[in-house]
């Protein structure tokens, strides 16, 4: 595994800490060496299957990363925002997402649909707002 930093694809941070606050800026599936996960090939002529699931695990993953560095987790989580690309989508992403928060415990979510995402192989970006005491 690489372990690797993401870095922006413009001139933003990944994270900016307000006082208690935490913003983590759209994130994507995509990794250190630029390629994305839950892209898979699945015949000879390049015809790719956009895996919502895997995507979503790896965007929250990214999140996590992020907020690691600064000494905050996914538990800091209060609020998020999500844009899938298809609606049709959202039984998966809803899915992967459980994984990672629960619904008694975990943050205010917002889902929106989007025409497009910054590459077209991603079908989900997040960010989100955190929480932890200086």
């Amino acid at each position: 595994m690489n372990d690797k930093s993401v870095t922006p694809r413009g001139a933003y941070p990944h994270t900016k800490r307000v006082g208690d606050f935490i913003f983590v800026s759209g994130t994507s599936s995509r990794r250190p060496d630029n390629t994305i996960a839950g892209v898979d090939i699945i015949d000879e002529m390049g015809t790719k299957h956009l895996n919502i699931e895997v995507q979503t695990r790896e965007v929250l993953k990214n999140i996590e990363k992020n907020l690691t560095k600064i000494g905050a987790s996914l538990k800091n989580v209060v609020d998020v925002t999500t844009f899938l690309v298809n609606m049709n989508d959202f039984a998966g992403y809803n899915k992967a997402y459980a994984e990672f928060f629960d619904k008694e415990n975990g943050p205010t979510r917002t889902t929106v649909a989007v025409h497009q995402l910054p590459h077209p192989d991603l079908v989900v970006e997040i960010k989100v707002v955190a929480f932890k005491k200086l």
